[in-house]
C-alpha cells in the first residue's frame, strides 16, 4: 500500500499499470515441492492482484487508464515442466478478463499479453523441483524474440485498443491457437513431447 501511495502521489494519478512479475519453472509436477507452487503463484499471480487492487479504485475514480498484464502462452495452454507457472499465468488472464468486464465502461482498458519465448533471463532464473534456481537458459529462450520487438508489439496493441495479444511465433503461436481451436490435438502433442523425453532434454531436476 505504501508503494502504491507513493506512485500515485508522484503526479497525482496513475495512467498505466504494467503487471509483469514472473518466476518460471522447469520441473515435473510429480517431483515439485509444494513450496515452489506457493512461491510462483505468490509472485506471478497474487502480487499483481494485490497491486491492481490497490490502484483499481483510484484509477477508475480518476476516469480510467490502461492496465497491461503480462501472462504467457503457458497461461493459455498448460505445458510440460511449468505446472505452477501455467497455473499462475492462467489465473492472471482470468483475473484481468474479469477486471476488464467490470470496468471497461468506466474508462479502464485492459490488455492481456501472452508472450512465447523472449530473450530474457526467465529460464535462467526459473525454479527447479526443490526451489533452487535453474541457472541456465534454454534454446527456445535464446532464439526467441528480442525484448524490444516484443515491447513494440505490446505498445502497438495498446495504441490499437487491443484486449488480448499473443506475442509468439512458430510452434508457440500454434500452441495458443490449438488450445482454442482443437484442444485434443494440442493435448496429444504435449503428451507425446513428454513421452519423447522432453524433461530430460530440458534437464529438469528432481526434488532433493
Amino acid at each position: 500500500p505504501a508503494i502504491a501511495e507513493q506512485a500515485w502521489g508522484w503526479q497525482g494519478r496513475i495512467d498505466g499499470l504494467v503487471n509483469n512479475a514472473g518466476i518460471s519453472q522447469r520441473s515435473l509436477a510429480i517431483e515439485t515441492d509444494f513450496a515452489v507452487y506457493q512461491q510462483i503463484i505468490g509472485v506471478d499471480l497474487l502480487a499483481p492482484i494485490a497491486l491492481t487492487q490497490q490502484l483499481l479504485p483510484r484509477m477508475v475514480g480518476a476516469g480510467g487508464g490502461q492496465i497491461i498484464a503480462i501472462s504467457s502462452v503457458a497461461g493459455i495452454a498448460g505445458v510440460p515442466l511449468r505446472s505452477a507457472y501455467s497455473a499462475a499465468k492462467h489465473g492472471l488472464i482470468g483475473y484481468h478478463d474479469s477486471v476488464r468486464a467490470e470496468n471497461e465502461h468506466l474508462g479502464l482498458k485492459v490488455l492481456v499479453v501472452a508472450p512465447g519465448s523472449v530473450r530474457t533471463n526467465v529460464s535462467r532464473n526459473a525454479l527447479n523441483a526443490d526451489g533452487s534456481t535453474r541457472g541456465e537458459s534454454d534454446a527456445a529462450i535464446e532464439n526467441g524474440l528480442s525484448p524490444d520487438d516484443a515491447a513494440a508489439q505490446m505498445l502497438a496493441a495498446v495504441d490499437a485498443g487491443t484486449r488480448e495479444l499473443v506475442v509468439a511465433e512458430g510452434a508457440e503461436a500454434m500452441i495458443a491457437g490449438l488450445r482454442r481451436s482443437d484442444p485434443d490435438a494440442l493435448f496429444d502433442r504435449m503428451s507425446a513431447m513428454v513421452q519423447a523425453g522432453y524433461a530430460a532434454q530440458m534437464k529438469a531436476t528432481s526434488a532433493t
